[in-house]
Parts: structure tokens; C-alpha cells; sequence
């Protein structure tokens, strides 16, 4: 059955928004993916441990934190700076304080700048994306353990970075289930 002018630029139509659709549902994953397979927009590798090879050069990593607007913590870095040869293994130190008298929810998400050293800043633990609950008054320090890939020296553009900033900004979200009904029982026995 041959479609008529009308039903055809129905079905093309239709086609079109279909595939606008799918394009745009599989942006954030391919973006993400994208990032961490370059390193494009400074994200990080992830790794499973550091390489054998440490070399002689050194890279000083500077740790940067922030908080999104409205988000209650206080968040820090324990040590501002450190200097670590490329490919040895570093171990950095978050602190995160709940001052208010309810529990808050927090996730961080990070960078890498410059962004030519992103895809060699690999990280082999840390806390970011991964949900954080603190308590009334609660105070915690949540580690990075990371190394510079020594393939960054063969890189035109990374191979001539002395220092890496790594940056962590915290947002509050939605308490979990069990803690969501935990405070709202402790709204109802408070009325």
C-alpha cells in the first residue's frame, strides 16, 4: 500500500520526532561515556590500582571543593595541595560537617582541569557519586586515592602540566527511603 502526499509527510513527520527523541534520550550516556574514555571536560579515568612505572617528574595536585547553592554542609579539603610523583599512588582527604539538626543527603560530582590531564588523573577510590548521609552535627572525611597515568608525558598538550587541580562539588538530594521516614516520623512526634 503506497501512502498518499498527506499520510507521507505524516509518517515522515512522526519518523523525525522519533528519531529526535532517541537521539536526545542517548545524549547523557554517550556524553558520559565520551568523557571518561577522553577525558574530554576534565573527567577523570577510574582504575583499579597504579601502574609499576613512577617516574622521577612530579605534579602538584591541588584539591578544590564547593557546595551547590542552598546545600547546608560545610566542605572542605583536609590538605589544599600535594606533590606526587606521576604513576605513585596519592591519598586525599575530603571533610564534610552536617551543622544543622536534621539529616541532609549529599552527592558530589568532580572535575579535572586543565583539561588536557583529565584522562590521566585515574582514580582508584573516592567518594564522588556516591550517595553521603550525615547526621545532626555529624563530621566526616571521605577519601581519594588516585595516581597520574605516566602516559601523560607522551601527550603534546599534558606532557608540559605541572599541576592538577581536582575540584568536588557537593548538591544535596532526597534523603534515602529509611532516613525520609525516619524524619517525618520525627516531625509527627514532635506536633
Amino acid at each position: 500500500m503506497a501512502l498518499t502526499g498527506p499520510q507521507k509527510t505524516v509518517a515522515q513527520t512522526v519518523g523525525v520526532v522519533v528519531l529526535m527523541g532517541s537521539m536526545a534520550w542517548a545524549a547523557v550516556p554517550f556524553y558520559d561515556w565520551f568523557c571518561r574514555v577522553t577525558g574530554f571536560g576534565g573527567t577523570t579515568g577510574v582504575a583499579a590500582q597504579a601502574p609499576e612505572d613512577i617516574l622521577d617528574r612530579t605534579v602538584t595536585v591541588r584539591f578544590d571543593a564547593s557546595k551547590a547553592k542552598g546545600m547546608a554542609w560545610e566542605f572542605k579539603p583536609v590538605e589544599r595541595e600535594m606533590e606526587v610523583r606521576i604513576g605513585e599512588t596519592g591519598l586525599a582527604f575530603y571533610e564534610a560537617y552536617n551543622p544543622t539538626d536534621r539529616p541532609i543527603a549529599g552527592q558530589a560530582s568532580y572535575n579535572v582541569a586543565p583539561y588536557s590531564a583529565g584522562g590521566y588523573f585515574q582514580k582508584i577510590a573516592c567518594f564522588c557519586f556516591e550517595e553521603q548521609v550525615l547526621q545532626p552535627g555529624e563530621r566526616v572525611q571521605m577519601p581519594v586515592s588516585f595516581f597520574v597515568d605516566p602516559e601523560m608525558v607522551e601527550d603534546l598538550e599534558a606532557k608540559y602540566v605541572h599541576t592538577i587541580t581536582l575540584s568536588y562539588t557537593f548538591y544535596e538530594i532526597d534523603l534515602p527511603e529509611g532516613y525520609a521516614a525516619l524524619e517525618t516520623q520525627a516531625d509527627t512526634n514532635t506536633n
